[in-house]
């Protein structure tokens, strides 16, 4: 016979096993009263979105040694802050951030809402979000639900609906057992379970503390669920990437639009991205078809840029774009499919024929 599943369970389970995060106060720490860090544990659930733990924990460490509150993050310059989000992707995130960290510093005082309703009118903050930090900093016990949530409740209630259509159920599931004490604890230690025990393969079922009450587990279907719709095949986008260097060693690069994918981001100058012939080159050079591809793969589609290069003169004017000397221009301010072609580039700069 089945247990009922309870919080007091696991929030037991999680005093004793909590992840060392570095924007965390765990439980014991937390039962002294020390509290969380609205800042810090905002900022980590805006690295956190699509991404890893391991692969966030650097740049958030990176991040809080730079701008230490939210008041420093709002001070910043733009490129300097989308140079170091370089890598996590999903760029929208990172003018959002600033747009955040700005209407903090501006309207709140630099304090964060304390409440999912006034979180969520800042810029950038969506309902998980804003239901995370009011329940994580704030001890409010809003119904928090990611990833590993979504397939622990799954799991546990038996819940077959593929996903998305599954999430008003999981939704439910979730909220009748967030509990009005300790509930920022208890939102951790769900999503704790999720990627330590409740894995997406091999769950380890047997130190679940609520392996009696898991109907998935039951069922013999735990490690099936959470159940989901096929995804549609990824559509291909070609494009073409013209990279110059100057021969003092500069570099022509061009910010792109603020709107749309990589906004506000430096970039090599080149064509849209779709199935469209390579425009004219951003200025006039003997300009060499590498032959290689930068591939990249976004939410939505693939890529693949066609490197072109080009040596030019010192005094050369293009006509798009500007050339930054070597002090100026890191190629880790680039994004990821930026820095691809870069190192394409350079690859076929350095075996050039003299």
């Amino acid at each position: 016979m089945r247990e009922p599943a309870d919080s007091g369970a696991l929030l037991a389970w999680y005093d004793s096993h909590a992840r060392d995060l570095p924007w965390r106060v765990g439980p014991a720490d937390r039962a002294r009263g020390l509290r969380p860090d609205p800042y810090r544990v905002w900022l980590s659930e805006v690295m956190l979105q699509q991404t890893t733990v391991a692969a966030v924990r650097g740049y958030f460490e990176r991040f809080t040694a730079l701008w230490p509150t939210v008041a420093d993050l709002a001070a910043a310059e733009d490129a300097r802050v989308m140079g170091e989000w370089a890598g996590l992707g999903y760029y929208a995130r990172a003018r959002n951030l600033l747009k955040c960290a700005r209407a903090v510093a501006a309207e709140h005082g630099g304090r964060f809402p304390d409440t999912r309703e006034g979180l969520m009118a800042l810029p950038g903050i969506g309902p998980y979000t804003a239901a995370a930090i009011a329940a994580i900093a704030h001890d409010r016990p809003e119904v928090v639900v990611d990833g590993n949530v979504e397939r622990v409740m799954a799991r546990l209630r038996d819940i077959r609906t593929p996903l998305p259509a599954a999430k008003p159920a999981i939704r439910d599931a979730a909220a009748y057992l967030t509990p009005d004490a300790r509930p920022g604890d208890y939102a951790q230690a769900v999503m704790d379970l999720g990627a330590t025990i409740c894995t997406p393969r091999n769950p380890a079922c047997g130190l679940c503390p609520w392996m009696r009450a898991c109907a998935g587990r039951a069922a013999g279907i735990a490690d099936q669920l959470p159940a989901k719709t096929p995804k549609k095949a990824k559509p291909l986008r070609l494009g073409h990437a013209y990279v110059a260097r100057r021969s003092d060693g500069a570099w022509l690069l061009e910010r792109r639009a603020e709107s749309g994918l990589l906004g506000g981001m430096l970039g090599w100058p080149g064509s849209e991205w779709g199935d469209a012939p390579a425009p004219a080159p951003p200025l006039e050079a003997a300009w060499r078809d590498t032959g290689a591809e930068a591939r990249h793969t976004f939410t939505h589609f693939h890529l693949r840029l066609r490197v072109h290069v080009a040596e030019v003169g010192p005094d050369t004017t293009p006509g798009r774009g500007e050339f930054l000397p070597p002090a100026a221009f890191r190629p880790s301010d680039l994004p990821t499919v930026m820095r691809k072609v870069f190192d394409l580039a350079r690859g076929a700069f350095d075996t050039a024929p003299r």
